[in-house]
């Protein structure tokens, strides 16, 4: 498929799958489209060319409620107009799951306290969202996203806000739902050693119309990352980590 706004083509004749339990880091410069291509991807803007399918399903033959048990989307910013707490906003999460006039269990309740207790919230049920730092509601947003449960997580900068212990932690538990629960992960970093420790592959958009995809340990190198961020890099290996110093 390829992406774009009006004339501008940010990706050219993309050919991407993603399989179960499988982690994409997607890179790439500021306004080079990596947004927006998460955005086709959950189905939120139509490719210029091309099409998304989910399990062999395009959106529209899904509909909006069987699309949001397959797919999950933590959008890059978020707008909080109404008071709640963190409980009822986590709650959300599960809507997908109940019927149209359904009202959360005892079920629904337990899977948000597991999601709250997993990022690091469990105390904060009761708190007003609008007295949360940037970091505690990044993370309850990630709490939300963890209790609907989708077999794929489309993640717009997940690290937002997050200091380095909980970007590290918050990496760590989808890369946990990749592995015990089979869900797929695709998600914008701007930090290309995180991509290199927690994802098995990458793709690079360039902002121009090119975009490359492939292993995480081929993609991730001096040439490539230079170009993508076109300023020149020194990119090696050390200890099993990807080290990189600007020149």
């Amino acid at each position: 498929m390829s992406v774009g706004i009006g004339s501008r083509i940010f990706c050219r004749d993309l050919d991407l799958e993603l399989h179960a339990g499988e982690r994409l880091a997607i890179l790439g410069r500021n306004g080079a489209g990596k947004s927006t291509l998460l955005s086709v991807l959950a189905g939120l803007r139509a490719p210029q060319a091309g099409e998304v399918r989910l399990k062999g399903a395009a959106y529209a033959e899904l509909g909006p409620r069987q699309a949001a048990r397959v797919r999950g989307w933590l959008p890059q910013s978020r707008n909080d107009a109404f008071a709640s707490t963190v409980l009822e906003t986590a709650l959300v999460g599960r809507h997908p799951h109940l019927d149209r006039w359904g009202w959360e269990s005892a079920q629904d309740a337990k899977i948000v306290r597991q999601a709250l207790v997993a990022v690091g919230l469990a105390d904060f049920e009761q708190r007003d969202i609008q007295s949360l730092s940037g970091g505690e509601r990044q993370r309850l947003a990630i709490a939300t996203l963890l209790a609907q449960q989708p077999e794929l997580f489309l993640l717009d900068e997940p690290l937002a806000y997050l200091d380095l212990k909980y970007q590290i932690a918050m990496l760590a538990l989808f890369a946990d739902a990749a592995r015990e629960s089979g869900a797929a992960v695709a998600m914008v970093l701007h930090e290309p050693a995180l991509a290199w420790r927690f994802c098995d592959r990458v793709l690079l958009v360039f902002g121009d119309g090119r975009c490359e995809c492939g292993p995480t340990v081929e993609m991730l190198n001096t040439e490539r990352l230079s170009d993508l961020y076109d300023y020149p890099l020194r990119v090696f290996e050390h200890d099993g980590q990807l080290c990189l110093i600007p020149r």
